[in-house]
């Protein structure tokens, strides 16, 4: 499991940001084709929306990868 702190100020990252920051994806233009065509899951339902935002607790799969969102300080 990758886990990825969201930092303060920020209280939200979007998906296809998340894949592309931690390597997932190469491009940008991929991980918005990954999320259009329904390979990324959100708190276990598959999620279509490309800026979707994720907070702490979110959950997410892709790819044999599960990426857990927490906030700074709540390790």
């Amino acid at each position: 499991m990758i886990q990825f702190t969201l930092e303060a100020p920020h209280e939200f990252i979007q998906l296809n940001q998340l894949l592309k920051l931690l390597n997932l994806v190469e491009t940008g233009g991929e991980a918005n084709q990954c999320i259009t065509e329904g390979r990324v899951k959100v708190n276990g339902t598959t999620e279509l929306q490309k800026r979707k935002k994720l907070r702490p607790g979110d959950q997410i799969d892709f790819e044999e990868q599960t990426i857990l969102i927490t906030a700074e300080g709540h390790m």
